[in-house]
């Protein structure tokens, strides 16, 4: 029973362009959790006892908020079916990690043990090698990069079919991180290397998104760029901060410049909306310095 009505639930989400995929997942998960048990409806216990047995406290968060979601929908339809009160691991959203501001020297450091990997002779080190120059000079999420495919470098751009929200955007592309792709491509052909998708490991297909976060985490970390494992440090996610921090820093410092550059920068990192991209003032020391001289001004003035 409650598999055709996570199947409902999941396809009411999907009609609204949502991808869905963790939810569906921990929905399952959780379904035949409580199936081993007998049960036919959700019952609350039951749902606390899936969510303890989480690897951490957010994890745990993560997994009721969405169960508890689902709930509602299943009382809905039959009132049999237990909701849970809000809170019950903790609420509110998490703090976005701290952004790492990565060095050029960083990168080109990182970019260039790529070409060391195994094996020899294969395209999979050109693959990191290139995946990685082109996350730093355009900002795009890693999964957007992965989606990429063969036929979406346009002569003005990138198309990325696979944003966030299932949004389609053209990224403009400077004429040296085309040169970059094309000569991927031209190693690609030359070692043989098939598959539909841009970058490609030896098995013709993109590399897993996990995959790509540990070896970017193992080549920081070979270079010192990262402490040991389980200390913080330069994940691939801080490509993306970096080249929007970059950016922000880049502009005028006049306050009209910088709201127009706001939006063209939301624009462009495929942004929901654009307070998700003043987030990124927070790594921006040099503009948080200017705004807190114009406000100190502003004060100043204010008391005069």
């Amino acid at each position: 029973m409650m598999n055709t009505q996570i199947e409902r639930y999941v396809a009411l989400h999907r009609s609204f362009g949502r991808k869905f995929d963790v939810q569906d997942r921990l929905l399952r998960q959780f379904a035949r959790y409580a199936d081993g048990f007998g049960d036919r409806h959700i019952k609350a216990e039951r749902l606390y006892d899936w969510c303890r047995s989480a690897s951490s406290q957010n994890v745990a968060r993560d997994r009721f908020d969405h169960l508890r979601r689902f709930c509602l929908y299943a009382h809905a339809e039959d009132q049999q079916h237990e909701v849970p009160p809000a809170g019950v691991f903790g609420s509110g959203k998490r703090r976005r990690p701290t952004p790492h501001i990565i060095e050029p020297e960083q990168l080109g450091a990182i970019m260039q043990a790529a070409l060391d990997l195994p094996p020899e002779g294969k395209i999979s080190r050109y693959t990191y090698h290139y995946l990685f120059g082109l996350l730093a000079t355009t900002g795009l999420r890693i999964s957007e990069a992965l989606a990429l495919q063969r036929g979406d470098i346009a002569d003005d751009g990138l198309i990325v079919r696979n944003g966030k929200f299932g949004k389609q955007r053209l990224v403009p592309i400077l004429s040296s991180t085309r040169e970059a792709l094309d000569t991927y491509l031209d190693i690609r052909r030359r070692l043989g290397a098939s598959g539909d998708d841009l970058f490609v490991t030896t098995r013709g297909r993109a590399p897993h998104q996990t995959v790509v976060h540990i070896v970017f985490v193992r080549l920081a970390r070979k270079l010192g760029f990262r402490g040991p494992t389980g200390t913080p440090g330069i994940r691939i996610h801080d490509l993306r901060h970096t080249f929007a921090v970059r950016s922000l820093e880049s502009c005028s410092r006049d306050r009209e410049a910088i709201r127009h550059h706001m939006a063209a920068l939301s624009a462009y990192l495929g942004h929901a909306d654009v307070a998700n991209t003043y987030w990124y003032l927070e790594a921006t020391p040099v503009l948080l310095r200017d705004i807190a001289v114009a406000g100190e001004q502003l004060f100043l003035g204010d008391a005069a």
